[in-house]
C-alpha cells in the first residue's frame, strides 16, 4: 500500500474531523429557527392583544415569516460574502507584503513560532524551510499573523439557505393552530406550542453549549413568555390608544 504524503494524510485527518464536527451546522440551524420561532411569536401575540381577528393575526404572521425569512437568507448571505471578501483582502495584502518585505515577514513568522516555545534556531529554521515554498509561505503567514485559513472560507449561498430554511421553520410554528382554528382557543393553542417549541430549541441548544439541557431549556421558555406578554401587552396600550 502506497504512503500518503504528509499533506494529504493531513487533508484525510481534517476531513474526518469536518466530517464529525457538525456544530457549527447545528448551532446557525438552532439559532436560525430560535429567530423566527421568538419574532413570529412576539408579532401574534401583539397583534391579538390589539384585535382578536384570527384571520388577520395570521396574516400578519405569515408576512411577518415571510420577512422575517427573506432578511436572515439576505444576512446570511451578505455576512458570508463579507467575511469572505475580507479574508481575500487580508490574504492580497499578506502576499504584497511578503513581496516587497519578505525578511520582515520571515522574521514575524520566527518570532511567532518563538512566542510558542521554540528556541530562536528551531523557530528561524522552520521559517526558512515554510519560505522555500510561497504559497506555503503565504498560506502559514495568512493563518500564524492573521488568523486566517482557506477552509474558513464558507459559501454564501448555502448560508442563505441555511438561515432562511431554518429561520422559516421555527416561524410557522407560532401559526400552526391559526390553520385549522380560529378565536381565543386559535390564540392560546399558539401560545402553548410557542412556549414548548422555545423550551425544545432552548434544549437542542445545549448541544453545542456546555449548559444542561433543562437550564438552556428553560431560560429559552422565560424568554418566549417575556417576549409574548410584553407584545401581548403593547397590543392591548396600541388597541386603547388607537382604536
Amino acid at each position: 500500500m502506497a504512503t500518503l504524503s504528509p499533506s494529504k494524510r493531513l487533508d484525510e485527518v481534517l476531513g474526518k474531523d469536518k466530517q464529525n464536527d457538525v456544530s457549527d451546522w447545528i448551532g446557525d440551524a438552532i439559532y436560525g429557527v430560535n429567530d423566527g420561532l421568538g419574532a413570529i411569536f412576539g408579532i401574534i401575540a401583539g397583534v391579538a392583544g390589539y384585535t382578536s381577528n384570527s384571520h388577520t393575526i395570521l396574516i400578519s404572521g405569515l408576512f411577518g415569516a415571510l420577512a422575517s425569512t427573506l432578511s436572515m437568507g439576505a444576512g446570511a448571505w451578505l455576512a458570508t460574502k463579507s467575511e469572505n471578501e475580507l479574508m481575500d483582502t487580508t490574504l492580497s495584502r499578506a502576499r504584497k507584503s511578503i513581496e516587497t518585505e519578505r525578511a520582515r515577514e520571515l522574521e514575524t513568522l520566527s518570532l511567532i513560532y518563538q512566542a510558542k516555545g521554540f528556541n530562536e534556531t528551531d523557530a528561524e529554521y522552520i521559517a526558512q524551510t515554510i519560505a522555500k515554498d510561497d504559497n506555503m509561505f503565504l498560506r502559514t503567514i495568512a493563518q500564524e499573523k492573521h488568523g486566517l485559513h482557506e477552509s474558513a472560507k464558507g459559501n454564501p449561498w448555502s448560508s442563505a439557505m441555511s438561515g432562511s430554511i431554518s429561520t422559516f421553520v421555527g416561524a410557522i410554528v407560532p401559526l400552526i393552530p391559526f390553520f385549522f382554528i380560529s378565536g381565543r382557543l386559535a390564540l392560546v393553542l399558539a401560545a402553548i406550542v410557542s412556549i414548548l417549541a422555545h423550551f425544545v430549541v432552548g434544549a437542542l441548544k445545549s448541544l453545542v453549549t456546555v449548559r444542561s439541557w433543562w437550564s438552556s431549556g428553560l431560560e429559552m421558555t422565560m424568554a418566549g413568555i417575556i417576549v409574548g406578554v410584553v407584545s401581548y401587552a403593547l397590543g392591548l396600550l396600541g388597541n386603547v390608544l388607537l382604536g
